[in-house]
């Protein structure tokens, strides 16, 4: 891992990721399934973002953990073309803007009601959409990682039967979580409302907990 990416994400760092999403045009088409990757394990609790905290207070219902639901999904086609469809759907209609020009805060997880928002927006409305189609909110689990400029980044991990997969605003393509590029340092867990973290082998031992 370069130095860069070993580097504390502070929470101005992490709200600062937005959005320069492909036309839909230049989507990727998804004619079948994708093929089958691995799943991304996790060792041992991590510390959630504050502003996911915050989130929670004001959004209980969506921070709920049902332990009757499914950790996956099983991929069809069928399933797998309504993930592409809303991942495509929002990266079109969310214009980005950072949250200290948004909210007038460093950091802040919402929903983009008013059309605006940054990476975690992106990924909360995607999250909500999917699980209003239906989809169990267990397996849709909201991620932090290390982009390709070593910045925090939010991203939605998908579970499915097949392995997991990434929704991210700064690309139409809905990938497998071991080809984004990105150091996955924690996302949510999925027995309760604390997160999990990705080791030490692949993320700072020091990510966004303050």
């Amino acid at each position: 891992m370069q130095p860069k990416a070993r580097q504390i994400i502070s929470a101005a760092t992490f709200a600062a990721c937005l959005l320069f999403a492909a036309h839909p045009a230049d989507a990727q088409a998804y004619a079948s399934l994708p093929r089958a990757t691995s799943a991304a394990s996790t060792e041992g609790e991590a510390r959630p973002i504050p502003a996911w905290d915050a989130f929670c207070s004001e959004n209980p219902l969506e921070c709920s953990i049902d332990l009757g639901e499914p950790t996956e999904i099983p991929l069809t086609r069928q399933i797998w073309q309504k993930i592409v469809s809303v991942n495509n759907r929002v990266n079109a209609t969310v214009r980005p803007l950072a949250d200290d020009d948004h909210w007038g805060v460093p950091d802040r997880w919402n929903y983009p009601t008013d059309g605006f928002g940054d990476c975690e927006d992106y990924q909360l409305l995607k999250r909500r959409l999917l699980v209003e189609a239906g989809f169990p909110r267990r397996a849709l689990l909201m991620t932090v990682v290390i982009d390709e400029k070593g910045e925090g980044h939010a991203v939605l991990m998908v579970r499915t039967d097949r392995g997991d997969f990434v929704l991210d605003n700064k690309t139409q393509k809905v990938l497998p979580w071991d080809r984004t590029g990105y150091v996955f340092v924690k996302r949510e867990g999925q027995h309760g409302r604390g997160w999990t973290s990705f080791g030490e082998s692949s993320a700072p031992t020091t990510t966004a907990n303050r």
